[in-house]
């Protein structure tokens, strides 16, 4: 089992309204020895996988884009977080249910709609309110260690990732600056095509990134962003 002094193992996962396979994704879990996966588009089989591994959190599945979740290795009140659209879920893990973390640190989970939607006026409508939300909680309720991860709907060149990215560490630059690698992509138009955008995150406070990798997630037009944190002095 992966347990190390002040590292947390995350993984984030865009479940294609249900089509990912949920046996797959259990064992894939189980394999990388993650402790906390935050998941967007989450259908009722892959949250019951899902909670076989992972007993703690709250996962809440929806026949549509809607479902959400994150799911936790220990104890962690994960709490809504009002958003336009679709709400985030936050939840503070803590040192007395987590016997390998040296101080709080605060998983916020995300979806932002895509601006593809239609009609177009709309969806991009919704975009900058759920972005307006966030940033008004991010900066009205600061954490000093705190990971904001998931489907963002953004590359690097939009708006939506501009704003986080300007108070935020992303996590997948800082651990490219150490491999001399470029960020990988994480969106095909189907599963097992080619990625063409880096659209899912993992941005950071008071956290050092001791691995990066986007991981395949079968069935699934999203790759995972698997991300060992560190929780720095």
């Amino acid at each position: 089992m992966h347990e190390k002094p002040g590292h947390l193992r995350v993984l984030s996962a865009n479940l294609w309204s249900g089509r990912a396979n949920h046996q797959a994704l259990a064992r894939q879990i189980e394999e990388l020895e993650v402790d906390a996966v935050a998941v967007q588009e989450l259908s009722r089989n892959q949250a019951g996988a899902i909670s076989e591994v992972l007993p703690y959190g709250k996962l809440e599945a929806s026949p549509d884009r809607g479902g959400m979740g994150i799911a936790l290795r220990h104890p962690g009140n994960v709490q809504r977080l009002n958003m336009c659209h679709r709400d985030a879920h936050v939840v503070e893990l803590l040192p007395d249910e987590w016997p390998d973390l040296p101080d709080r640190l605060e998983l916020v989970n995300v979806h932002i709609e895509a601006p593809h939607g239609f009609p177009a006026w709309r969806s991009l409508a919704h975009r900058r309110d759920q972005l307006r939300e966030l940033i008004a909680y991010l900066d009205g309720v600061p954490k000093p260690r705190r990971a904001v991860v998931g489907d963002f709907n953004a590359t690097p060149i939009w708006p939506v990732y501009r704003s986080l990215a300007s108070r935020l560490d992303d996590a997948a630059k800082l651990h490219a600056e150490v491999t001399c690698r470029r960020p990988s992509r994480t969106w095909g138009p189907w599963h097992g095509a080619p990625r063409l955008l880096r659209i899912d995150h993992a941005f950071l406070c008071g956290l050092s990134v001791e691995r990066f990798e986007v991981v395949e997630v079968a069935g699934s037009d999203h790759s995972g962003i698997l991300t060992d944190l560190r929780i720095l002095p």
